[in-house]
C-alpha cells in the first residue's frame, strides 16, 4: 500500500495523485505542486489515505507545500487578468482574419505563461498571432485546439436535464456513449432529445447502462407479437424498470390493452430489423 493526497486542478477535474510527505490535509485546502507545466496551486480532493500501488505511477511528485494567503492572492491575481486577455486575444484573431473561435484562456500560477484554448474546423495557421501575442504580453504564448466537448467543459453551462454539464461539474473523463444507449433505455432517438449542448450525445446515456443493456436483452420490441395468458397480442410499450409489457389483444370488434410482467409472457427473440440500422446511421451523420 502506498500513501498518498488526492488533488484536483479545477472544480469537476481529474483526480491526481501525490506523496503528501509529513504534511497534514484537509479536504478543500489549497496546496503548491510541482506539473509537468510547472509549479501550480491545486486544491485538496481527497485527505492521506493508502491505496494499492497497482493504483499509482511511481513515483509519486510530493506536495511543495500547503498554500499561503500569498499563493491564494496570486491565483485570484490571475483570474482578473483572464478577461482583458480574452479581449486582446479576440482583435488580434481578427486582425490576422483568422478562422477559429476563443473559447478560454489560463495563466499558469507563476504568471510565466498563458495558454489559449481555441476551437476550429481545421488546422489553423496561428504562427504570425503567437508573435503578436508575445510582443503584448511579454511571456510565453500556448495556443490549444480542443474539441467542441472540451469546449462545454471549459465553458460549463446548464444541461438539458436543468442541471449543470455533468462534463464540468462531476465527470473527470469523457466516457464513451452510443446511440445504442439510447435505444437499449428506450429514449427517443430525436437527436435534439438525447444530445446535449455540445451538440454530441449526452454523456449520461452511460450511468445507468448496464442495467438497461442486460433488461433490454429480456423484453419483446415494441410492435412485436407476443403470447399471453389472454391470447395472442401486439406489443405498445415496455417499462425496463418495473420489467412489464403493455399488449395490444384483439378480439373481433374491438380490443383491449393489459400489463403483464415479462415472465407471463412468451415472445421470439428476432433479428435486427434493417429499419434500426438505417436510423443508426442517418443519426450518426447528425451527430458526427
Amino acid at each position: 500500500m502506498e500513501k498518498i493526497v488526492g488533488i484536483k486542478f479545477k472544480n469537476g477535474g481529474k483526480l491526481y495523485y501525490f506523496a503528501p510527505g509529513k504534511l497534514k490535509y484537509e479536504e478543500g485546502m489549497g496546496v503548491i505542486v510541482e506539473t509537468a507545466r510547472g509549479v501550480e496551486y491545486a486544491t485538496v480532493a481527497v485527505p492521506e489515505r493508502e491505496v494499492d500501488e497497482s493504483e499509482i505511477v511511481s513515483p509519486l511528485k510530493p506536495v511543495i507545500r500547503i498554500a499561503t494567503e500569498k499563493d491564494k492572492a496570486q491565483v485570484v491575481k490571475n483570474e482578473e487578468k483572464k478577461p482583458s486577455a480574452m479581449q486582446i486575444a479576440q482583435e488580434k484573431i481578427e486582425k490576422h482574419g483568422l478562422d477559429m473561435k476563443l473559447v478560454d484562456c489560463e495563466f499558469t500560477f507563476d504568471g510565466s505563461k498563458v495558454i489559449f484554448y481555441f476551437t476550429a474546423d481545421g488546422r489553423v495557421d496561428f504562427r504570425e498571432l503567437v508573435k503578436d501575442l508575445s510582443s503584448v504580453f511579454r511571456i510565453r504564448i500556448e495556443l490549444r485546439q480542443i474539441g467542441i466537448r472540451d469546449e462545454i467543459k471549459l465553458l460549463g453551462g446548464l444541461a438539458p436535464c436543468g442541471r449543470e454539464c455533468c462534463c464540468s461539474s462531476c465527470m473527470p473523463e469523457f466516457k464513451k456513449v452510443s446511440i445504442k444507449m439510447a435505444k437499449n433505455q428506450g429514449l427517443s432517438l430525436n437527436p435534439g432529445k438525447i444530445s446535449g449542448l455540445c451538440g454530441r450525445l449526452m454523456c449520461c446515456l452511460s450511468y445507468e447502462n448496464d442495467y438497461y443493456a442486460e433488461a433490454f436483452k429480456k423484453m419483446p420490441k415494441v410492435g412485436s407479437e407476443v403470447t399471453t395468458p389472454n391470447g395472442v397480442g401486439t406489443v405498445v410499450n415496455i417499462n425496463m424498470l418495473t420489467m412489464k409489457v403493455k399488449v395490444k389483444i384483439e378480439d373481433k370488434d374491438s380490443c383491449t390493452y393489459n400489463d403483464f410482467d415479462i415472465n407471463q409472457i412468451k415472445f421470439k427473440k428476432g433479428a435486427k430489423p434493417e429499419e434500426d440500422e438505417k436510423i443508426d446511421e442517418e443519426l450518426k451523420k447528425i451527430l458526427d
